[in-house]
């Protein structure tokens, strides 16, 4: 990421609707390995969203993170975002992260919840 992404202009102002049509949920990591198709660093996660079912994502988040650190962790998602197909594999939802110097930080809770439960 460039720092001209830290120091970018805010988007412009939508209406509250729009973000609430985004369903953002937490889920817990199940799996996580390299996705050696991709043409930037990226894992191939496996994530458990509870009562919506296991979905996969390819995630540029390997800076700050191996494998072994991801898998148990819980993480937001975007999970009503069109399925897509990223390096090989069929991304399903959208990891959310910030970026940082050290790399991509993902978004997460600071207390275990449930697999599954909505952002708001």
């Amino acid at each position: 990421m460039s720092e001209a992404r830290h120091s970018a202009a805010p988007a412009p102002q939508i209406p509250v609707e729009t973000f609430f049509a985004c369903d953002l949920r937490v889920a817990t990591a199940l799996a996580c390995e390299p996705n050696a198709k991709a043409r930037k660093p990226a894992y191939k996660l496996t994530l458990d969203f509870g009562p919506l079912g296991r979905k996969t994502s390819s995630a540029q988040i390997t800076q700050r993170y191996r494998p072994q650190e991801l898998v148990g962790k819980q993480v937001i998602a975007v999970v009503n975002f069109a399925p897509r197909q990223v390096a090989g594999v069929t991304s399903e939802c959208l990891v959310l992260a910030v970026d940082s110097p050290g790399g991509l930080v993902t978004l997460g809770v600071d207390q275990p919840v449930a697999n599954g439960v909505r952002v708001y």
